[in-house]
């Protein structure tokens, strides 16, 4: 099949209300109507689904759509059926889900050739009666989502999708288009291999999502932790993903008697309390879906703005997908993960028993993650290699590592001493009993192994145990070590490990931070990722677009962003469309769209312009603000994203004395800005609690020169103005 670019673009606007494609997505579009197979490996949010839902809408039969997550047919079938307004049938889906009655308007739509899109389980993809009827329809191509799945060595691995090709032959052939958001190379040729796609054309696109930010906390008072997070973040949806389903439900509930609307959501509970509680998310009738690890979230929703792992993942490929599923509309994506240890032994546990193949896949996968967490470097950078992709920025500006660097130290003679006391034990130990003994600790388990006695015991004065429980995880990680799974976590040297201790050298360790529980009010959380600051939108008209849009919502029971994006909102409020056609200008409305939601936002608009007098622009360009304004929008943008305020000034030219009148100037507005990830790497810690507490406590007036006069000459005035910044900020905004 052919078509031309303009008739691709026509299309694109015609049922997705875009006027471009995303990076990589006509190349890939055109490679599959072709009638080539084609592999597609792009992160979450970069445009996946419309790689197959257009092909899908423009080409002849019906495209069949393999994918594990029940939840996430019922959202795209939804979302094609707002796209294409007049065919109710235009997309399906077949799972163990649907009633009779159901089943049969399927099978009609289907054989009438009305259905151009089947989402269709793996497991109900092999039944019988599915292939029959399959047999009898012109399929134009299938899509394999999540193709992961297919992969041992992906983070997914469910055996019914290997079970995937055969049962295409038996169907009848058509090209392929295989996607996922995360595959290492070894995953992607597993994935080819088995599909029998060798020949396939590869389309990888970038995994680095700029408007993520990364971090990594300890594991201390960690729901506390989470309810600071979320009250910071008041109104915004999020994930938070948990180890077990018992946790999972006691977050939940924790959440809600904290007053903070949130449901859990795991393969545990019926599948009408799980479908319930998704569509209570998607309608924005609470704010936290609180999920399983391991039963994942197939939920396509652009705007939830942060995700919190309340365990760590095992393997990097699950952190990633599940990270990816924030600020999938370019919009700020916070990712917290706390990470504790123990969490890691827990996961080590689950894998006790099962085959050795298996054991050393899993182990691998958890290692990565370990030193993910425990690593100094770029957590961008990190990701970013994992997948097999160069980044070569040094500073991200966007994750905890590069924001507040940890402190470093020259491990060499320290890993040659647990590697000696390894050596020296006759029985083989965990690594907490060799780190007591390292460290001086002198319990029961020593002293009835008599270690109390031995020549490491206490072996330097002021490193105590949990310092050499970090040396030593840190000689697992460079594989001088090895930790047995199935003997309990025992620790051997490795043959690196004596090599090393032959001929030692440098090696840079890092310090296992010590965290202190805060009960401050004012604690810092940590942000990141870009917030859309909509200088040029009416916030009064924005609002009221949005009230609409979640009355809309309710009533034809439909996600919120299914009618119209936050974006297209933004665009509305800004342009003051009172016609079908000026409408269709805004930022993800096609024909459809505006035809079929598109009525009562352009009364409520006509009227809103009508009763306050608004001159609406006549060529729909969206309005400028003056330079100084915009100066304003990009200093509280970068800021959001922790960017160092010498980089802000150095961008645009300031001193820093001008850059931090500009941000006075921001706050006075009563605009509430957070420098702390700034103040914490320029200021001591007990200079900020002085200067509050003088601004809090004795300050007669905001005056920087009082404040300098009654702090005395130990104090600069640029901490003074970094700190006045930030009492104002929090108190009077």
């Amino acid at each position: 099949m052919h078509i031309s670019s303009e008739e691709l673009h026509s299309k694109l606007k015609e049922f997705f209300g875009f006027s471009s494609f995303k990076k990589g997505q006509e190349e890939i579009i055109r490679n599959l109507i072709e009638g080539n197979n084609t592999f597609v490996l792009m992160p979450t949010g970069g445009g996946k689904s419309l790689c197959y839902q257009l092909p899908a809408l423009v080409m002849d039969g019906t495209a069949i759509v393999i994918s594990p997550l029940i939840a996430l047919m019922k959202n795209q079938v939804d979302a094609i059926r707002g796209f294409v307004s007049e065919k109710e049938g235009i997309a399906h889906f077949l799972n163990s889900s649907l009633s009779k009655t159901q089943l049969q308007e399927v099978h009609k739509d289907l054989l009438s050739g009305v259905t151009k899109l089947l989402y269709v389980a793996p497991e109900s993809l092999t039944k019988e009666e599915n292939v029959l009827l399959l047999q009898q329809i012109k399929i134009s191509f299938y899509a394999v989502d999540e193709a992961h799945c297919i992969s041992e060595w992906g983070h997914d691995f469910r055996p019914e999708y290997r079970r995937i090709q055969p049962i295409i032959k038996q169907i009848g052939k058509a090209p392929v288009i295989a996607l996922t958001a995360t595959a290492t190379p070894k995953v992607q040729q597993d994935i080819q291999k088995n599909l029998g796609m060798a020949d396939a054309q590869v389309f990888k696109a970038s995994f680095n999502r700029e408007n993520l930010y990364y971090e990594i906390r300890p594991k201390v008072n960690t729901e506390k932790e989470i309810i600071k997070f979320i009250r910071n973040n008041s109104g915004k949806s999020g994930i938070i993903y948990c180890l077990s389903r018992k946790k999972v439900e006691e977050l939940a509930e924790f959440l809600n008697v904290n007053g903070i609307k949130a449901l859990p959501y795991h393969a545990g509970l019926d599948a009408a309390t799980r479908s319930r509680n998704q569509d209570m998310f998607l309608m924005e009738q609470i704010d936290v879906i609180v999920a399983t690890i391991a039963f994942g979230m197939g939920i396509d929703k652009p705007d939830v703005r942060f995700v919190i792992h309340y365990n760590i993942p095992k393997s990097l490929e699950g952190y990633y997908q599940e990270t990816g599923r924030a600020g999938r509309d370019g919009g700020e994506g916070q990712c917290i993960a706390f990470y504790s240890y123990k969490d890691i032994q827990k996961l080590e546990k689950f894998m006790q028993g099962k085959p050795v193949a298996e054991q050393e896949i899993g182990r691998q996968l958890l290692y990565d993650t370990v030193s993910y967490a425990e690593s100094n470097r770029c957590r961008r950078k990190i990701l970013l290699n994992y997948f097999g992709e160069e980044y070569n920025v040094e500073n991200c500006g966007c994750c905890d590592n590069c924001l507040h660097p940890k402190k470093q130290f020259e491990g060499s003679k320290y890993l040659c001493y647990v590697i000696e006391l390894v050596q020296s034990m006759k029985e083989h130990f965990k690594s907490e009993h060799l780190a007591n003994i390292l460290g001086g600790v002198s319990n029961s388990l020593i002293k009835s192994y008599n270690h109390h006695k031995n020549e490491f015991f206490g072996l330097i004065p002021g490193k105590n145990e949990r310092f050499w429980l970090a040396v030593i995880r840190q000689g697992v990680l460079l594989q001088f070590l090895h930790k047995e799974i199935e003997t309990y976590g025992l620790i051997h040297v490795t043959p690196k490990g004596e090599e090393y201790l032959k001929y030692p050298y440098q090696i840079m360790l890092t310090e296992d931070s010590e965290y202190n529980e805060s009960d401050e009010d004012d604690e810092t959380i940590a942000g990141g990722g870009i917030k859309h600051t909509a200088g040029a939108s009416d916030e009064v008209l924005l609002g009221m677009l949005k009230d609409i849009r979640l009355s809309m919502a309710k009533r034809l029971k439909l996600p919120p962003f299914v009618i119209f994006s936050d974006p297209s909102l933004m665009d509305m409020a800004t342009m003051y469309p009172i016609t079908i056609d000026e409408l269709k200008t805004c930022q993800g409305v096609g024909e459809g769209k505006a035809r079929k939601f598109g009525r009562e936002f352009l009364q409520l608009i006509a009227k809103y312009v009508d009763e306050n007098e608004i001159e609406r622009p006549t060529d729909f360009v969206v309005k400028t603000v003056a330079s100084k304004a915009m100066n304003k929008v990009f200093i509280i943008q970068n800021i959001d994203r922790r960017i160092p305020l010498e980089d802000i000034a150095r961008i645009k030219d300031m001193e820093m004395d001008t850059l931090y009148s500009e941000i006075e100037s921001i706050v006075n507005s009563g605009t509430k800005v957070n420098i702390d990830y700034y103040i914490r790497q320029v200021v001591d810690e007990d200079k900020i609690a002085d200067i509050y507490d003088y601004f809090k406590e004795e300050a007669l007036s905001d005056s920087v020169t009082d404040a300098m006069k009654a702090l005395g000459p130990d104090y600069t005035e640029e901490e003074v103005r970094l700190i006045r910044i930030k009492f104002l900020s929090e108190l009077g905004n």
